[in-house]
């Protein structure tokens, strides 16, 4: 009898790939978690976590740092997702910081973020204590997370050293740590924006509605669309205007950039990403910090 075999789609490997990592993740670590941001990545780690451990619960809680900056429709997605899948959510923010009026406008980005972001991070990660954080970044948003292992190692202060990681030869992953260092485990390594979003149209997951275009307020400054919600703070010369956009990358909200689009579906995005040319990061403000780069941050405990 002649057997038949069957080639896995590009999309199929990448799923056993993660689903592998998730459970070795299980398998290894005492206190693991996933970090929810809420975005599209976030959207398709919860459906591989379930994937995962199907048909038991996911076996680890999410942990979303909240800058206290997200978008409203991110902060109603998040806990609708967290009760629709089971999951335990838990929320932290750097309240210090907060209470103190921590802000992009007055201490720019790379101290706000160092303070609301890297901090509140670690801070929450230690108050788990977690020893592994698994989350949703991509090896080709960024050059410096193109330096990331699969299973990444953090001292502990909770730093990245990209001298300092292991070998990864056959998908064998080490996740070996002494007492306070920890590891942040990265599932969609290999996984680009397309494959995110064809995964998503081939799976149905739902996403934030800010990733489909509506006419929203926004003020163009430089070659980004910066959103107006309350609070928002505009140069003299700036005047709001409102513009069929949508976001490609979700942040904070004085830190987000929009594009012009009229997509308001998955496949029209998918169509939309075949024919661009610009990294979806183009629209963070972070990313375009010249005093602190990203990988500076991420030396610093960043994400």
């Amino acid at each position: 009898m002649t057997s038949i075999t069957r080639t896995l789609s590009c999309l199929e490997y990448l799923e056993a790939e993660s689903i592998q990592i998730m459970r070795e993740v299980a398998a290894q670590f005492e206190r693991p978690v996933l970090l929810y941001s809420v975005g599209k990545d976030s959207s398709v780690l919860l459906r591989l976590a379930q994937k995962a451990f199907y048909p038991g619960k996911i076996p680890f809680p999410l942990l979303h740092v909240d800058t206290g900056y997200k978008f409203d429709e991110m902060y109603q997605f998040r806990d609708e997702q967290a009760k629709l899948v089971g999951a335990d959510l838990i929320v932290h923010r750097n309240e210090d910081a907060i209470s103190k009026g921590a802000n992009p406008f007055d201490l720019g980005t790379q101290r706000c973020c160092a303070l609301l972001k890297t901090q509140g991070l670690l801070e929450g990660l230690s108050r788990g204590p977690f020893d592994a954080a698994i989350g949703g970044a991509r090896r080709d948003e960024e050059k410096s997370r193109a330096k990331e292992r699969v299973f990444s190692f953090r001292d502990t202060f909770g730093q990245w050293d990209p001298r300092n990681q292991r070998p990864e030869l056959w998908s064998l992953y080490n996740g070996k740590i002494r007492k306070g260092e920890s590891i942040r485990v990265f599932p969609l390594s290999n996984w680009t924006e397309l494959d995110i979003w064809l995964y998503i149209y081939l799976e149905k997951i739902p996403v934030v509605p800010l990733y489909f275009a509506d006419k929203r307020e926004v003020v163009v400054r430089g070659e980004q669309l910066i959103p107006v919600r309350p609070g928002a703070r505009l140069l003299p010369s700036e005047k709001v205007e409102l513009v069929n956009c949508r976001f490609r990358s979700l942040g904070c909200v004085p830190c987000t950039g929009a594009i012009r689009s009229e997509v308001k579906d998955v496949e029209g995005i998918i169509k939309e990403i075949i024919a661009i040319r610009t990294s979806e990061r183009a629209t963070r403000i972070i990313d375009h910090d010249g005093e602190g780069s990203m990988e500076v941050k991420k030396r610093e405990g960043y994400f």
